[in-house]
């Protein structure tokens, strides 16, 4: 499953907001193939840590390195972080009134692979892609999330996420605002994105194990309070399920415990 170098090594990251240090040292590594969770309580950096890693100007990193395939891509633009196979499926996703979401793929495409895609292939590929998802042709005549259900909007992300084919996917909070039946309908695909490509990594940022029920982790990690406090594999997520984030909480505020990171 993994290889000797890390897809993606993050190194005693530290970021802060307005001023204020959000992550406080973050260790951790994911390699091609691997599927990572990452859990904790509101305000622990979770969503920080995404938008750092693709570059967002609101972010300051104060210190550590973040190594994605072996090279240093924190002074890196976003686009070029895209350019090297990272994607990000945001929690809020915002709505473009009179853009397609055909035309918007079409867009993204070309900034992230060039211009070597003809039209012709590119329709090629958004019909693949369309059917390994089992969506309707129809979905992307649509402007980009506008008047999208909750439900819609992911799945446009996950469709975003197959066609652009990236080295390492980040969903951040992708079961936020989801009802069942819509949470299962965007599992499955992403399921069907990381079975097509065995190499990917993706890093899956959720509160509540409900969406590890159907996107199964190899391994999870609790952050609390800006650290990576604990890690472990899939058994993990049901002691939190049964237990809540408090205890790990407690804990961290009564011993102190350094950041385990890792794997």
């Amino acid at each position: 499953m993994s290889e000797k170098m890390p897809l993606l090594d993050i190194q005693d990251l530290r970021v802060a907001v307005e001023g204020k240090e959000i992550l406080k040292g973050v260790d951790l590594a994911i390699y091609p193939g691997e599927i990572h969770a990452l859990m904790g309580p509101n305000g622990s950096g979770k969503s920080t840590l995404a938008n750092t890693l693709l570059g967002h100007p609101k972010y300051q990193v104060l210190g550590g390195r973040v190594l994605f395939r072996g090279e240093s891509i924190l002074e890196l633009p976003p686009h070029e972080r895209a350019r090297r196979g990272l994607f990000l499926a945001f929690q809020y996703p915002v709505a473009i009134p009179g853009v397609s979401l055909g035309d918007f793929l079409r867009s993204a495409t070309k900034a992230v692979r060039g211009n070597g895609l003809s039209a012709i292939a590119f329709r090629r590929l958004v019909k693949q892609k369309m059917e390994l998802l089992k969506m309707d042709p129809a979905f992307i005549q649509r402007y980009v999330n506008d008047g999208f259900s909750g439900g819609e909007k992911k799945r446009a992300e996950v469709l975003q996420m197959a066609v652009l084919e990236p080295h390492l996917a980040v969903l951040d909070e992708t079961d936020s605002g989801l009802g069942i039946d819509a949470l299962r309908t965007v599992a499955e695909g992403v399921n069907a994105i990381i079975e097509a490509h065995a190499d990917m990594g993706t890093l899956v940022i959720t509160h509540y194990q409900r969406l590890l029920d159907y996107i199964q982790p190899h391994f999870v990690h609790v952050l609390v309070a800006g650290r990576v406090v604990e890690s472990g594999g899939r058994e993990l997520v049901e002691v939190l399920e049964a237990q809540g984030y408090e205890p790990i909480i407690q804990r961290v505020q009564q011993d102190g415990l350094a950041a385990v990171g890792g794997r």
